[in-house]
Order: C-alpha cells, then structure tokens, then sequence
C-alpha cells in the first residue's frame, strides 16, 4: 500500500471506513461471535485491499466487495464447523428483548419468522437483513450492494410477499398440529 498513489490510498481507506461497520453488523448476524465477526471482516477488507487497484475499474465495486464478504463469512462459518445458517442467533436475541407477557410466544415467533427468512433467496434474505434488522433504507442497502435502489425495492417486495406465503403456511400448520393434539 505504500506505493499506491495518495488517491488510491484515500480511495480505499474511504471505502474501508465507509463500509466497516455496517459489514461488522451484516456478519455477526450470520456468525453470532465478535470474534468471528472481526475475522471475517478484516479477512474481507484484506481480500479487498490486495484487488483494490482492479476493483476501481469495475463498475460495480461495492457488488465484489459485498460477495467477498459473503466468502468470507462462508469460510468462517466453516472454519468454525458451523453450518452457513443465517440469522441463528438473532432468533434468540430478539426474543429476549421481546416485552411480550410470554417470552416462549416471542421466541417461537422469532423462530418461525428466520426459519422462513432462510427459505428466500441469498439477495431477498441478505436485503431483509439490512433493512429489517438493521434498519437500513433501501438507498442504503442498494449502495452497500451495489445495486439500483429499484432494484433493491423489488427484492424487498418479493420476498415480503414470499415470507408473508411462507409464514400464512408455517402457521396454519402449527395451528392443523395443534388441533390434533387437543
């Protein structure tokens, strides 16, 4: 790095500074560690810094930079003999923070809501993530990807409308399973 010429040096450091934490909160929900969320991340932006001169020719920069992450939380996952499943841990956290009366309610909700959630498509899943669970907008989540804001809307819209099947599904069959036990 210290031979770049200054622009390419800030250029990274300005895409490194500007993408850091929201790839610090993306992997975590995938790997529940912060340990193995720094790992990944800093494995993310090595991988990153030694292309960094052929991403800058690339249209799409932040689109490789996110499927690098993506690896790299893949091989941590791994590495860790864990099965890639996203989102595991989160099912647990939101329902401790659920003020519900019955926190059981919370967490089979919870459950039933990311078990879902697995069942879109890695683009539906990885938007759902950024906008719902991490609040970002649409023209947040369409720069952290690089993607169109449109195009980040209809993947949003599909899988909204493919969870709500999804969940309409999950709980007429717990409901059917309930009446049989009864």
């Amino acid at each position: 790095m210290a031979q770049w010429p200054d622009a390419t040096r800030v250029s990274y450091w300005a895409f490194h500074a500007d993408r850091r934490q929201s790839y610090m909160s993306f992997a975590y929900l995938q790997l529940g560690s912060d340990a193995d969320t720094e790992e990944a991340v800093d494995a993310t932006f090595d991988s990153v810094m030694g292309k960094w001169h052929q991403m800058l020719e690339m249209e799409h920069l932040e689109a490789y930079a996110w499927a690098i992450l993506k690896n790299r939380i893949k091989d941590q996952q791994r590495k860790r003999q864990r099965r890639p499943e996203p989102m595991d841990i989160a099912a647990f956290e939101a329902a401790l923070r659920d003020a519900s009366d019955d926190p059981f309610d919370g967490l089979v909700d919870a459950i039933t809501l990311y078990s879902a959630t697995r069942r879109l498509s890695e683009r539906q899943r990885d938007l759902i993530v950024l906008c719902y669970g991490l609040g970002y907008t649409s023209v947040e989540a369409a720069a952290l990807l690089g993607l169109e804001e449109a195009t980040v809307r209809s993947h949003l819209c599909q899988a909204r409308r493919r969870l709500a099947r999804l969940l309409q599904a999950d709980y007429s069959n717990r409901a059917d399973e309930g009446e049989k036990t009864t």
